[in-house]
């Protein structure tokens, strides 16, 4: 199936690297007009400059999406350069505090895990829905996990966090709907990311299960099959899509 994505206009966070790395190549292979929003600007500038040199069309912004200001800021100058927004997709996420007892949990990871995880999909929405509604179109996907829902989670901070997605997801999809708003959350499972990465190790070299590490390894799926599921969720062929999508 073709899809195309010519004339759409897409604000994609956590595009520098991992799944989002994914989701920005493989949107401008299909036309659409992609703004970033990451803070890794190393990764970001470096995609962004790739990208247009193979003739595609798209632009970085530095944004920490824990910040208001920041996201009102990068939404306002995206949205101008754009013309509009059609699509968020919100990848932007981290995972911290791996296999910690609930006792020494830090409240510095718990309080940067959920700003980053849950605040900064709330701060998305919050600046881009008004956009949308106005269009009366659109198409949000906010970034949850099997994690935050069946409590599987190596991180409190991270499955509290993905959990909070969760349910905004479906609040949203409840209130936006008429405004023609479509919205879901997507629930990747292990998928071969330096996020995933990191946490395996990390719970590896706390536990000293290497069994288990190696294990964990070979189920690992490529984020580039992720975005492809993201591009369908986004297109025109999914009008009739409703609701949290789990992959593996």
């Amino acid at each position: 199936m073709k899809i195309d994505l010519s004339n759409k206009k897409v604000i994609i966070t956590g595009g520098s690297t991992g799944i989002g790395k994914e989701v920005v190549k493989l949107f401008a292979e299909n036309d659409a007009k992609i703004a970033i929003f990451d803070v890794n600007n190393t990764e970001g500038i470096k995609l962004t400059n790739e990208l247009n040199q193979n003739g595609h069309d798209i632009r970085y912004w530095n944004v920490d999406v824990r910040d208001s200001n920041q996201v009102s800021g990068g939404v306002l100058a995206a949205e101008q350069w754009l013309e509009g927004v059609d699509i968020l997709i919100n990848l932007a996420g981290i995972l911290q505090g791996a296999s910690l007892e609930i006792e020494d949990f830090p409240d510095e990871i718990w309080d940067s895990v959920v700003g980053i995880n849950l605040t900064g999909s709330y701060l998305m929405v919050k600046h881009i829905s008004s956009i949308m509604k106005k269009q009366k179109k659109g198409v949000i996907i906010l970034t949850s996990s099997g994690a935050g829902v069946d409590g599987s989670s190596s991180s409190f901070a991270y499955g509290s966090s993905k959990g909070g997605v969760h349910g905004l997801s479906m609040v949203l999809m409840d209130k936006l709907s008429k405004y023609g708003i479509r919205v879901h959350d997507i629930l990747p499972g292990s998928v071969d990311t330096p996020l995933k990465n990191s946490q395996i190790e990390k719970t590896r070299d706390i536990t000293g299960n290497e069994a288990e590490y190696k294990n964990l390894k070979n189920i690992l799926v490529e984020p580039k099959g992720i975005a492809e599921i993201i591009l369908f969720m986004c297109s025109d062929n999914a009008h009739l899509l409703k609701g949290s999508i789990r992959t593996q």
